[in-house]
């Protein structure tokens, strides 16, 4: 690890709440999701990652697959 070989941390923080929605709508344009729908997505968003105990890139970019899946589904 980076820590062990060259005495290196690398933190990583939590993303606010604006920031996380701002990474859910790029994710979710991203997977072809409408823009339309993005406010609607935002609550279930915030849930998704409140059971995941994080907001980060990773947890939007998970979020936004799920969705596009979950809409592309219903069509």
């Amino acid at each position: 690890s980076l820590s062990e070989r060259f005495g290196l941390w690398i933190s990583f923080y939590p993303f606010s709440q604006d920031e996380f929605l701002v990474a859910v709508n790029e994710w979710l344009s991203a997977c072809g999701v409408p823009e339309d729908a993005f406010e609607q997505a935002h609550a279930q968003a915030l849930r998704w990652a409140t059971q995941r105990g994080s907001r980060s890139g990773r947890i939007a970019a998970q979020f936004a697959r799920d969705y596009a899946g979950r809409i592309a589904a219903e069509t």
